[in-house]
């Protein structure tokens, strides 16, 4: 994260003054980087405190927006799938012999559990289940968050745990509407910014002063 940091301070730096905000901006849609670091990269490299305030804003929540849109639409053709999948499921309806070869399924599973569970899967049930990469310690507490607070607290507390674009998608894989996701991180966005801009103004001006 310092090398990310390190580069675009140092591309901030070396571009003209128009093109800046768009470098903050780009650097706003970085993970872990977001809008209040992207912020303070503009402020040290001399851009306007408000200027780079709102590009590292805007640039971080266009990432989001887009995180949030495709997550969504990803999410609902998972749903759709398995909807269909559910409805394609046959009901026992079929043609004279279909009877027969229930019964002779029924009558099969009868014997299998008769004799108990074949060579093979007994040894399958007897394998301990696969494990789960466990989570980060910055999911787990966002999650936290999230149970105690809901959607409003959880965004505004998020950025103290993972970046926006990783509370994004967990909001999204939870089944959150796409416009409260987007309200809540947006305002989040904009308050971290904020803060960060005022404090990396205050330290230049203490430190030039």
């Amino acid at each position: 994260m310092n090398s990310l940091i390190t580069f675009f301070q140092g591309l901030a730096s070396h571009v003209p003054e128009l093109v800046q905000p768009f470098i903050i901006a780009l650097a706003g849609a970085v993970p872990f980087v977001e809008g209040e670091v992207s912020a303070v990269i503009g402020v040290w490299a001399g851009l306007n405190p408000i200027v780079a305030g709102l590009a590292g804003a805007i640039g971080n929540f266009i990432c989001v927006t887009v995180i949030v849109l495709l997550g969504a639409r990803a999410r609902e053709a998972v749903v759709a799938r398995r909807s269909r999948a559910r409805e394609s499921v046959p009901v026992g309806v079929g043609a004279a012999g279909a009877g027969a070869d229930a019964t002779v399924a029924d009558e099969s599973a009868t014997l299998a559990d008769e004799r108990g569970p074949a060579e093979g899967e007994a040894r399958f049930l007897n394998e301990p289940p696969a494990q789960k990469k466990p989570e980060s310690k910055g999911r787990i507490k966002f999650k936290r968050f999230l149970n105690r607070f809901g959607v409003p607290g959880a965004s505004l507390l998020g950025p103290l745990a993972i970046p926006t674009q990783i509370t994004s998608t967990i909001l999204v894989s939870s089944g959150v509407k796409t416009s409260w996701i987007l309200l809540w991180q947006g305002i989040a966005i904009v308050v971290w910014t904020t803060l960060t801009t005022l404090i990396a103004t205050g330290a230049l001006s203490l430190f030039t002063g």
